[in-house]
């Protein structure tokens, strides 16, 4: 008989809750215990035993390799599956790939160019906004633009007043994905419930709309397309998924952009290269400009490498695996972090400096270890919506680059919060004019 290997180093905590108030409330948590016990380690957090990994190889294997011992269902927080429903993100195998396929339309080929035009209006309406604004924090705002976008085109929203409101009740649910499960009205849980139900009320509305006024949005396209044997998503299933869509296409879009913005002010030299690119583009902005934008391209992996909008990915162990030495049973939780593979010396040269250049075509660092960018997941399950987020933000810093100045205000903290996604704790106070 074969030895079983050890479990991985670690400790599991305090009795009952585990490692889960450090893993919450202390941003350095993986960090510490890293430099403890290494690249693996095992502890106890959301009430049950879950193994932490970092590094391409770590990555290769979750995202790729061994993809079937892992289920996402099982993955992630009770909180996540009471408020986002059993969307795509929490689907697993051929229930995902059906889905996924389905959903696939709207994300991609004919689909995007048709949301060039609504993004750039709603960037440019939004500029000219803050421009008006004089001093202002950035970050509520920017969330109120993404959320606009996703709300038009993806569940068929109309701009005004009604949008604003449904941000504020997507903010309150978006406070609950790591809130203590409190179900009282008052809390924070609670009012991410309440926000929940609301939203789907809306989306509700917005299908029967649809059906009565088709359109070629995003929900028109998902009532539209069948499966291999002519079956439609019912319409509880497209509730969730359009729930899903509104988190996925505005949360972390959100992140990137305002990570964006402070990166640029930060190192004119690549601010100044930026403008330089979009100089040789004639007015006004179109699609077809934005496939020739290489340097545009490098600034967003370099956002997404040095300012990755969540900070790994949870899943359920279903089969037991072996990694680096050690044994992981099933019934686990796995959790892979990011910024361990995205600040390593040993794939990025001066990891912590921004650098665009690094992702040119002369040195392509993340080219030296698979699976070393996965700002947005890897794999066959890589983000559903990246050429969509891609487009908006594409949109906006051309936008920005070509017609506007901006600089952060003195005083601020920029120092970066993780929840719900990344962001700098001031919100980023700016000041923008027109150029």
């Amino acid at each position: 008989m074969i030895p079983q290997l050890p479990l991985p180093p670690g400790r599991n905590g305090l009795p009952f809750v585990g490692e889960t108030l450090a893993f919450i409330f202390d941003p350095d948590f993986a960090e510490k215990r890293a430099n403890r016990y290494g690249a693996i380690f095992r502890t106890n957090i959301l009430g049950q035993p879950t193994v932490v990994m970092s590094g391409p190889e770590a990555n290769k294997l979750i995202l790729s390799t061994h993809f079937e011992h892992f289920s996402w269902r099982e993955g992630w927080p009770a909180n996540f599956r009471e408020l986002l429903g059993e969307s795509l993100f929490l689907q697993d195998g051929a229930e995902h790939r059906r889905n996924r396929k389905l959903l696939m339309p709207a994300f991609h080929g004919a689909a995007l160019q048709n949301y060039f035009v609504t993004m750039e209006a709603i960037a440019t309406r939004h500029l000219e906004t803050c421009a008006d604004l004089g001093d202002y924090t950035w970050l509520p705002l920017l969330k109120e633009m993404t959320f606009e976008i996703a709300s038009v085109l993806l569940v068929g929203g109309e701009s005004g007043p009604e949008t604003s409101r449904l941000s504020e009740i997507f903010t309150a649910l978006t406070q609950g994905l790591f809130a203590f499960p409190i179900r009282l009205p008052f809390t924070t849980y609670g009012k991410a419930l309440k926000a929940r139900d609301q939203l789907l009320k809306h989306i509700e509305q917005a299908i029967a709309s649809r059906r009565q006024n088709p359109r070629n949005d995003a929900l028109g396209l998902l009532l539209q397309s069948r499966d291999e044997d002519g079956n439609a998503l019912s319409d509880a299933e497209i509730k969730v998924q359009a729930l899903l869509m509104l988190f996925a296409g505005h949360e972390t879009t959100t992140s990137m952009l305002i990570s964006a913005a402070m990166a640029l002010a930060q190192n004119p030299k690549v601010l100044a290269q930026a403008r330089q690119e979009q100089a040789q583009f004639s007015e006004p902005l179109d699609f077809e400009q934005l496939k020739q934008m290489p340097y545009l391209s490098q600034i967003l992996k370099e956002v997404e490498r040095l300012y990755p909008p969540v900070a790994g990915g949870f899943r359920g162990v279903v089969k037991p695996f072996e990694f680096g030495g050690y044994h992981i049973p099933a019934g686990w939780k796995v959790l892979y972090q990011v910024k361990p593979t995205h600040r390593s010396g040993e794939i990025y040269s001066n990891p912590d400096v921004f650098d665009p250049d690094r992702f040119s075509p002369e040195r392509n660092e993340y080219k030296n270890a698979e699976f070393s960018l996965v700002g947005f997941g890897g794999g066959a399950r890589v983000c559903l919506g990246l050429a969509f987020a891609q487009l908006e933000m594409k949109i906006f810093l051309a936008l920005l680059l070509r017609s506007y100045d901006w600089e952060l205000l003195p005083g601020q903290d920029l120092s970066l919060d993780r929840i719900p996604s990344l962001h700098p704790r001031s919100g980023l106070q700016v000041k923008l004019t027109r150029r």
